[in-house]
């Protein structure tokens, strides 16, 4: 049979735009059937169910109606009476659908316009999805594209099989792109939109920087050499962390390259911005040491509960460790994920003197002894006045200059300041009405009493509605920087573990919960952590960017 002209055409069309598209064919053709129905029904009415056909191989058009059956006909467009459909099949029953043929369509411009949209429509619809499923994958992959345009100060990049949008704040400052411009960026986000898939792409996100050394030292693309993590101040300066799993190969020296190409290649493409390669270290100490350079460092202290480190430097190397307006500190501090504060050797010796003097005076108030005294006590290291009053007895009469008497005496002064302290915290405690079912709670001395009535924590059922981040505080890091939050008892020298011990014991005691559940839940903690580092021992030796 031969084919006609209109219906090679049709076929046709739906090929091109497949290709052009890049979309399959099948879902053309589809887009096609819809468009015809939708005009078939402005023809023979909106109540018709119409259905179109189209022959993938011969382009034919085949219309039909969709009849109900029915006991009664009460619409003859959409109804046939049981009778009639069991004369064309006698199989038919109530409920079926008997389909008829309908005549070929003379398209009117209306309906012709109609039509367009809706296959319009269609094909746009399949080439989001299309786009979507290509590049949700690709995420955390470098792309190269072409500029298209430049609008609002955001780049719109065209990759080929896709569109994507750098924008403006993830430009490197300073650097200007026109249409036609080569573009390389870094997949970060691939999301469904009304106006269809967003493809966010960055040259600011550290992760560009990784995969930009990826492409440039092979030791890190086969996986010798491991990006531990990455700081940038975008166009400025950048540190990048590095560990060999050779040793062997050196990590600083495989980035550089000879005479420095492998990194200047990296810097070339990021408009310049000076990077450095710092050796990775377990050790938190040594690792931060490494962050900070070229600056020199004196000592170091950690507070690895709240991660934070006191970094000392040499007087003469104070402006290097800090950098341009906090750059370098700001680099490490992000680097490392700890807070770092740089003091002089000088502020160091001027705050120990400080402290030194604040319990010198304290011994002399508290135990009413004088200055020499005071001293004594403060240099052989005792921090508080509780540390006097409970020690063994032997490290006080050691102290040069005292004998067994003076020590006892001064232990005997250090618990009655104790005992007169504590009966002005209880007074405290109850005029605050704080209450005594508190004090059932273990581990909460009278101190802590007086902390969690003037944050209004004053009963069982205060206690038992807190979280531990409520009592010990939390910290916070946005933009590099740590913010601490205080908690209520912040001040009191208390561990997240007790104070979850505190809340649990008060939500016991305020019957919010039983004995049962909670030994269920420490039960279910306990196989949680195994499992934890179970997983921890299967995953040794993977490689983890960043």
């Amino acid at each position: 049979m031969a084919i006609s002209a209109n219906r090679l055409e049709l076929l046709q069309i739906a090929d091109a735009v497949a290709r052009e598209k890049s979309i399959d064919r099948g879902i053309v053709i589809t887009a096609m059937e819809d468009a015809i129905q939708k005009a078939a029904r402005s023809r023979y009415g909106t109540e018709t169910e119409v259905r179109a056909e189209i022959n993938a191989k011969t382009g034919e058009i085949r219309l039909q109606r969709l009849l109900q059956v029915v006991e009664t006909v009460e619409n003859v467009s959409t109804e046939i009476a049981i009778e009639d459909a069991q004369a064309r099949n006698p199989e038919a029953t109530l409920g079926d659908y008997i389909a008829e043929p309908l005549p070929p369509l003379d398209f009117g411009r209306i309906a012709a316009q109609s039509a367009k949209q809706v296959i319009v429509q269609k094909v746009r619809e399949a080439e989001r999805d299309r786009q979507y499923d290509e590049f949700k994958d690709r995420i955390g992959e470098v792309v190269n594209g072409v500029v298209k345009r430049a609008e609002y100060g955001n780049v719109i990049v065209d990759l080929g099989r896709g569109e994507g949008i750098v924008r403006r704040d993830e430009l490197i400052p300073r650097e200007a792109f026109r249409t036609g411009d080569r573009i390389r960026a870094y997949i970060y986000d691939v999301r469904r939109e009304q106006r269809g898939p967003q493809i966010f792409l960055s040259r600011t996100h550290p992760q560009f920087m990784a995969k930009l050394f990826a492409q440039e030292v092979p030791e890190i693309y086969d996986g010798v050499i491991e990006i531990r993590a990455v700081a940038r101040d975008p166009g400025s300066r950048a540190k990048i962390a590095v560990i060999s799993k050779d040793s062997s190969i050196d990590p600083v020296g495989a980035c550089v390259g000879m005479r420095g190409s492998r990194v200047q290649a990296v810097v070339g493409e990021l408009q310049g911005e000076k990077i450095d390669i710092i050796p990775w270290n377990d050790d938190p100490a040594t690792f931060i040491v490494n962050a900070l350079q070229p600056a020199e460092v004196a000592k170091v202290v950690l507070d690895e509960d709240a991660e934070r480190i006191e970094v000392v430097v040499p007087d003469e190397q104070l402006s290097l460790a800090i950098g341009r307006r906090g750059q370098n500190v700001r680099l490490a501090s992000q680097l490392t994920g700890w807070a770092i504060d740089i003091m002089t050797e000088q502020e160091e010796s001027d705050r120990r003197q400080k402290e030194f003097q604040e319990r010198s005076q304290l011994f002399m108030e508290a135990l009413n002894v004088d200055e020499m005294v005071g001293q004594l006590l403060a240099t052989e290291g005792f921090a508080s006045v509780e540390e006097v009053a409970y020690v063994d007895l032997d490290e006080i009469s050691m102290i040069e200059g005292f004998d067994d008497d003076t020590a006892e005496e001064i232990q005997a002064r250090a618990r009655d300041y104790l005992e007169e302290l504590e009966a002005k915290l209880d007074q405290e405690r109850r005029d605050l009405g704080v209450s005594d079912d508190l004090r059932s709670i273990d581990g909460l001395t009278t101190a802590m009493l007086v902390a969690l009535g003037k944050e209004d924590i004053k009963s069982v059922e205060d206690l038992a509605g807190c979280a531990a981040d409520d009592l010990v505080g939390w910290s916070e890091r946005k933009d590099g920087e740590t913010k601490r939050f205080e908690g209520a008892l912040s001040g009191c020298d208390l561990s997240r573990a007790d104070a979850e011990a505190m809340v649990m014991a008060a939500r016991l005691a305020a019957g919010w919960i039983t004995e049962e559940e909670l030994a269920a839940e420490e039960a279910a903690d306990e196989d949680g952590e195994e499992d934890e580092a179970a997983a921890e021992e299967t995953a040794e030796g993977v490689i983890l960017n960043g």
